[in-house]
């Protein structure tokens, strides 16, 4: 007995230890490289508003950095939002279900404006997903001009070439790309902490800069300066929302561990080296990541780099994937096809309408702004906007839900959002720089988002228009001159409300019925997951005798839709017999969209809402349907 105690909880440490080298190889990339060039681009003399090198600017811009990374990702994030989880998954999209959730029960309006600046900032994220990739690799690649001058012409066809390779082997999943990640990453971080040190001991004066005096006093002191230099600060914390996004994928203990005991210590000791470096000799401004090593190591580094930019952009794109599924099970996007990549893990999935999408915005940010220098002025823009709506989100659900005392709330989200709002402010500067590029991309995907919305809800009244009370068609089913034929038939519908238009046409041109009916409505609940003892509720619609009975099938957002799997957890009693599932056919109402004279939407909106329509998964797949057994039966809606 002793001995299986103690092998129990060495067990848990094993699992424990695999999420975290997992989490190391997926979450932390984003901002584990962003040491590469963060300070680099503070102090680029290209930049618009140029920071002067100086012994007290540098000392105030690395405070400024460490004191942003330990407020935006250690407390906002690492030690508040990953709070707010929906039962364990995270991110922007888990507090818009939250706050619908709660706003809905208290019918607060407030709720309703907040979900819909949720989904700009998802939108937002978006963004961030496209743009990361670009400017991550390409700055770790740009490492070969340092190693030598005639290199830089391959800096954009070798960062291509990669940015397709990691593409392609998305596919594999979450954890497979983890495994052979997580101890890349563990090198990496062992590798900028060292030469930090190495840094440091050169200039240990450097470590005054942890004091938030230094910060303080750039800010206060110096703020014509150091107000434009936050657009630039802000790039140490890109990747705290992926932190969250990617919640589900490892959890937040392993993610919090790894952060705490590896992550924060070496960003922190590589961004004091690079200081102390430029301390030394201002000259070294020019590229104080790389310049931090001996010459012989820095062909090495630029290796590592490029596999730990790879792993950065890994960060953003399953973060990517996780906001796509979650919006499409709330309504905000139609309904995409899913893989799920791991047999014991349901939030690590593959979305590849995304990937490719994401594959050929990040390949075009490539090649049209060539440099991560370039790129740099339009990353900041996404980061701030979407933390700023997290923190603002997490307060207003920590008031509702937990009750937190309202003088904490006014205190914590007052300093919390007054540092998000400056970055926002100084990364507004750089608008016409290329700030912009993120916010059209924002307001893009925002506009979808929005439209498919409002179009999906247009399109489902007149359905139920036409579909009739399910109830009175069942009524009339019985008085009518309809011909049984043995079998069982499974009309998926919206609700219980309505006759499917399938089983309407099928009684009222065809004359038949199937012996056994089974009518069943799917729904998505606002939780990540439903256990299988509350997956279906039956109804007989008010006859015993008939045949014909309503089934509800509850899934999560991240669950996977699977209707016979579903029924198969019906017994006999509960169908008026046994259904026949083996030989069962499958029975869907296919909607035909086109343009109607209604004014129920702009002109513009309805267009875009049809050709969003187009991306909807094949819905035989996508509720895990017998092919050879499913019929489709179209109809047209004027929208």
């Amino acid at each position: 007995m002793s001995q299986a105690q103690s092998t129990r909880p060495a067990g848990r440490d094993v699992v424990r230890l695999g999420l975290v080298v997992g989490a190391l190889g997926v979450v932390f990339g984003d901002i584990g490289t962003s040491p590469i060039y963060t300070l680099q681009t503070v102090f680029n003399p290209a930049d618009p508003h140029p920071v002067p090198v100086s012994a007290a600017n540098v000392f105030g811009v690395v405070s400024l950095i460490f004191w942003s990374v330990m407020i935006i990702v250690t407390v906002t994030y690492v030690l508040l939002a990953m709070r707010a989880d929906n039962d364990g998954e995270g991110g922007i999209m888990a507090l818009i279900t939250l706050l619908r959730r709660w706003g809905a029960q208290r019918g607060k309006r407030a709720a309703v404006v907040l979900a819909g600046l949720g989904i700009f900032g998802a939108a937002l994220f978006f963004g961030d997903s496209m743009i990361t990739p670009a400017i991550s690799v390409l700055s770790a690649v740009e490492g070969l001009k340092v190693v030598s001058d005639g290199l830089e012409d391959w800096v954009v066809p070798i960062t291509a070439v990669i940015i397709i390779g990691l593409f392609l082997v998305q596919r594999r999943g979450t954890a497979a790309v983890g495994r052979v990640f997580g101890p890349v990453m563990i090198a990496w971080f062992a590798t900028i902490g060292g030469f930090g040190v190495v840094g440091i001991a050169g200039h240990p004066d450097i470590l005054k800069a942890l004091s938030p005096a230094y910060a303080i006093g750039f800010m206060a002191g110096h703020f014509d300066i150091a107000f434009f230099a936050l657009a630039a600060v802000v790039l140490s914390v890109t990747g705290a929302e992926a932190l969250y996004a990617d919640m589900g994928h490892f959890g937040r203990r392993a993610i919090t561990r790894g952060w705490l005991l590896l992550v924060l210590p070496a960003c922190v000791l590589s961004y004091l080296g690079q200081g102390a470096l430029i301390l030394e000799n201002p000259a070294n401004v020019a590229s104080p990541f790389f310049l931090l090593v001996p010459s012989w190591a820095r062909l090495p580094l630029v290796v590592l780099a490029t596999a730990a930019t790879v792993i950065a952009s890994q960060a953003v794109i399953t973060g990517a994937y996780s906001v796509a599924a979650q919006a499409a099970q709330l309504g905000y996007l139609p309904r995409l096809r899913i893989a799920h990549t791991s047999e014991t893990e349901r939030g690590q999935i593959y979305v590849p309408w995304i990937n490719w999408l994401l594959m050929v915005s990040v390949l075009t940010l490539v090649f049209a702004f060539r440099s991560s220098a370039a790129l740099a002025f339009a990353f900041g823009m996404a980061v701030t906007g979407t933390i700023t709506i997290t923190t603002l989100l997490f307060f207003y659900i920590a008031r509702s839900r937990w009750g937190t005392p309202a003088w904490l709330i006014g205190l914590g989200a007052s300093v919390l959002l007054l540092v998000d709002l400056l970055f926002v402010a100084a990364n507004l500067t750089k608008l016409v720089h290329g700030a912009w590029l993120p916010l059209l991309i924002g307001l893009t995907a925002f506009t979808i988002m929005t439209t498919w919305q409002r179009g999906r809800r247009i399109v489902t009244a007149e359905r139920e228009r036409r579909e009739g009370s399910l109830p009175e068609f069942i009524d009339e089913l019985r008085d009518a001159p309809v011909q049984q034929v043995p079998g069982t038939a499974v009309f998926l519908n919206r609700g219980g409300r309505t006759a499917p238009l399938a089983l309407r046409a099928n009684a009222e041109h065809n004359h038949v019925r199937h012996e056994q009916v089974v009518i069943m409505s799917l729904e998505t609940e606002p939780v990540p997951r439903v256990p299988a003892g509350q997956r279906v509720t039956v109804e007989d619609l008010g006859h015993t005798d008939d045949g014909i009975v309503f089934v509800t099938a509850r899934y999560g957002y991240m669950d996977s839709p699977d209707v016979p799997g579903a029924l198969a957890l019906l017994d006999p009693a509960q169908t008026e017999g046994r259904l026949q599932l083996d030989e069962a056919s499958y029975f869907l109402s296919k909607i035909e969209l086109q343009r109607g004279p209604e004014p129920t939407m702009a002109g513009w909106r309805k267009r875009l809402f049809i050709a969003t329509s187009y991306i909807t998964a094949d819905a035989a797949e996508y509720f895990g349907l017998p092919r050879d057994r499913t019929v489709i039966m179209g109809s047209r809606v004027d929208v």
